[in-house]
């Protein structure tokens, strides 16, 4: 089962409130500055700072190049 997609459009980043967006099986925060990764577990987005991973800026590029920048960014 995927993650509906009026779940995505309210769910944001704990740490900075920015928006996060889909990949693979994590939501990514759409903010440079922060980029924490937030793992889906049997289909349920995790979204708890100590369960999150920073990415390395690269990485967070490769994801945010393929898709819209998220609304409040």
């Amino acid at each position: 089962m995927a993650i509906p997609q009026d779940l995505l459009d309210i769910l944001a980043c704990p740490d900075c409130k920015t928006a996060v967006v889909l990949e693979g099986e994590r939501l990514v925060c759409g903010k440079a500055e922060c980029r924490r990764a937030y793992p889906i577990r049997e289909d349920i987005p995790i979204m708890m700072i100590e369960e999150s991973r920073p990415l390395e800026r690269s990485e967070w590029d490769k994801v945010m190049a393929t898709r819209p920048t998220p609304a409040g960014t």
